[in-house]
């Protein structure tokens, strides 16, 4: 049994809340440059320009690559074989998100009471923790500071079985051309396809960890994947809902066996500041 102190945890999401809201992953900048690339329409190039430009000022000014720095969101695989020593895991958590919005001057942007808007805790606490015990004795901290304005386009259907491949497809492409601009994109799309009601939310938004456009392991997945991409881009919403033939980036699908009545269905939508960041304790 490895014994960790939370207080290493605790630096890390510290650390992590800081840089990621500063720092876009080179993933996600290489896919704007290479949006910009292909992109027909001349605004939309002019709007993936002035995203790419924001990424490079962003770093070199040290300031958010946003001005909303999110819900700390905050997916933690711990070993089944690490004991982790010195306080509470959700006390932790929380130190790390107030030391780090405090330190890197971010915005707070969590109430305590969902009916009050005057009641924000100051600091950006709690955090959403999301826990799977995984085999070994390390911790992964995989942080990723999540907007309101793409969160509240996101969506869950129970779909029919019936509707099948294409109700999937239907149902995601019709959910972002009704969003137009508002999730500002181009959007990253993490859907969880199968489970149950909830886990196919959860799975939705860990798909969003994945390596930006890298497919699943899995060739049908996949080729959903490429399907549903494809659909997202002819609805010709574009970047900033402007226009355009880049209204998304990617599209990961992370799928669960399900009961044979239940489809569900669940899309988290990421704008195009897809910010994310990983530390192995």
């Amino acid at each position: 049994m490895r014994e960790i102190n939370v207080a290493e945890i605790t630096s890390a999401v510290a650390e992590m809340a800081r840089r990621a809201n500063v720092e876009l992953p080179a993933d996600v900048v290489d896919a704007l440059r290479s949006a910009r690339e292909r992109e027909v329409s001349g605004i939309a190039r002019e709007v993936l320009d002035q995203l790419i430009l924001n990424a490079e000022r962003a770093v070199a000014t040290r300031l958010p690559l946003c001005q909303d720095t999110g819900v700390a969101i905050v997916f933690i695989d711990l070993g089944q074989d690490a004991h982790l020593i010195g306080g509470g895991l959700q006390e932790a958590v929380d130190e790390g998100v107030r030391q780090g919005y405090q330190a890197g001057y971010l915005r707070k942007s969590m109430v305590r009471d969902p009916l009050d808007r005057s009641t924000n805790t100051g600091d950006n606490t709690p955090a959403v923790i999301h826990l799977r015990l995984i085999p070994g004795d390390r911790v992964t901290v995989h942080f990723a500071p999540k907007g309101g304005g793409s969160e509240n386009m996101s969506a869950l259907w129970m779909l029919t079985p019936a509707q099948g491949r294409q109700g999937v497809t239907d149902a995601i492409a019709a959910q972002i051309a009704a969003a137009g601009g508002m999730p500002c994109p181009p959007l990253v799309l993490g859907i969880g396809l199968g489970g149950t009601f909830e886990l196919s939310a959860l799975l939705s938004k860990r798909a969003l960890l994945r390596p930006l456009g890298e497919p699943s392991p899995d060739p049908d997945v996949a080729q959903l994947e490429r399907g549903i991409l494809a659909a997202v881009n002819q609805t010709g919403v574009g970047p900033m809902g402007l226009g355009g033939s880049t209204t998304a980036l990617a599209v990961h699908i992370e799928r669960h066996p399900c009961h044979i009545a239940s489809l569900p269905l669940a899309l988290n939508v990421q704008c195009h500041s897809a910010r994310h960041m990983t530390a192995v304790l």
